[in-house]
């Protein structure tokens, strides 16, 4: 077994070091105040190990993403949205009768209880999607209120990740001013949610294979990405033992932020300030170069990808093709595709690993679907839902899990002597 040693005042302490099955190595620390009286200080905890996980391996050197040890570019052409959640939560890809039965399952479930269409009446017409989504989630503890008892726990998972998309469709209608679609059996889970999203009471929106197929790929593409923020969030929350609603209702909340799931959203403000300016790219491509200038180019680099982002590569054929079959003439497009042109060719851009990332493609793809922009963290959440799932059930279901309590240096001053209020 291998072990790293640390020196502190002179004192030699040893501590053991975990090899990963793709040869990440970890020192384990968890000893390490109780040996030696002091801690690890890891602001953003970008090399700190929270858990040992066996869901999700990224390298971001080599551009890798694999799911339970699947590449992602075989399960985003091979696979359907339902079939990648059952592999995230189940360890393994379904055969033909486990699919049907999970399939089956998560159609029984898409319905919502009645009382919750007052909840959507109590938001203002202002409300936006993300808040009714997180509040809708939490709301169904009240509903399922064993949601963490083992006996239950696949039946809430099949819930959850069937009744999320009606409340995100429901969201949408809400912030339209429309009324709410039912879902409808006789629909996959993809054109079902589209159909929810679309349709009106007096006209049925029959969504085509297109969009479906575009809207499978996204949902896959987003389904789990190691620990993130969201994710690493539903872990801690669920770290307390509270409900499986409760811990993605935090996990949708830490996805909102405009540096997580509102990313996609940012790409498409920044390339309509382009347009509303001429649509001159170059002058935005030069401020991005310019540190003094305060601008960065939205889509551009990842926190963990060093290489393309191997999402972003397959997003890339996407686009075109799904523009070019629903014939979107899109003048964003075309900026977008000029920007990266330039992160691809420039050498600022090379010599930095600049590239476009799955939030460059995905908010574009989304438009020309015709879900507006306050829905794209909707959408990421949705796409994210079996991710978060099953790492709350890996923490939920490892013996090592611990509430989650980080430790801090303090810089606050020292003791300071009491004065009475009158006497200040």
């Amino acid at each position: 077994m291998k072990s790293a040693k640390l020196t502190i005042d002179g004192n030699e302490h040893e501590f053991p070091v975990t090899v990963g099955s793709e040869g990440e190595v970890g020192i384990e620390l968890s000893g390490l105040r109780k040996t030696t009286g002091a801690i690890s200080l890891d602001p953003g905890y970008g090399s700190t190990g929270s858990c040992l996980s066996e869901i999700t391996f990224i390298d971001g050197e080599k551009g890798i993403l694999r799911y339970r040890g699947y590449d992602i570019e075989e399960l985003a052409k091979n696979c359907t949205f339902v079939e990648v959640c059952y592999l995230l939560n189940f360890g393994h890809l379904p055969n033909e009768a486990q699919l049907q039965d999970f399939g089956d399952k998560m159609t029984r479930h898409t319905l919502l209880h009645e009382d919750m269409k007052k909840f959507f009446e109590g938001f203002p017409a202002t409300a936006h999607p993300m808040a009714m989504l997180s509040a809708m989630v939490s709301s169904l503890s009240a509903y399922y209120p064993g949601a963490g008892i083992d006996e239950d726990l696949d039946l809430n998972v099949v819930r959850l990740l069937a009744k999320v998309k009606t409340i995100a469709a429901f969201s949408f209608k809400k912030s339209m001013g429309q009324p709410f679609v039912y879902p409808r059996n006789e629909y996959s889970y993809c054109a079902n949610f589209l159909h929810m999203m679309f349709s009106l009471p007096t006209e049925n929106y029959k969504p085509s294979k297109v969009l479906v197929d575009a809207l499978n790929l996204l949902l896959i593409l987003h389904a789990d990405h190691e620990q993130n923020c969201s994710t690493s969030t539903v872990r801690m929350v669920g770290s307390s033992h509270v409900s499986l609603y409760a811990s993605i209702a935090a996990g949708i909340s830490a996805l909102w932020g405009p540096l997580h799931g509102g990313a996609n959203q940012a790409v498409i403000e920044m390339l309509r300030m382009i347009r509303n300016d001429g649509a001159n790219y170059q002058k935005y491509v030069d401020m991005a170069k310019d540190k003094s200038s305060g601008f960065r180019l939205m889509g551009f680099g990842h926190r963990v990808y060093r290489n393309f982002d191997p999402r972003a590569r397959i997003l890339k054929r996407t686009a075109d093709q799904v523009l070019s079959e629903l014939g979107v003439d899109d003048p964003l497009l075309k900026i977008a595709k000029r920007l990266e042109q330039v992160a691809l060719e420039d050498e600022y851009f090379v010599k930095r690993r600049l590239y476009p990332n799955v939030d460059f493609y995905s908010g574009i793809i989304y438009r020309a679907m015709g879900i507006p922009t306050n829905m794209f963290t909707v959408m990421f959440a949705l796409g994210r839902m079996p991710g978060w799932i099953a790492h709350w059930k890996e923490m939920r279901n490892d013996p090592r899990t611990r509430i989650n309590r980080p430790r801090q240096i303090y810089t606050g001053p020292t003791h300071q002597v009491f004065v009475p209020r009158a006497e200040r």
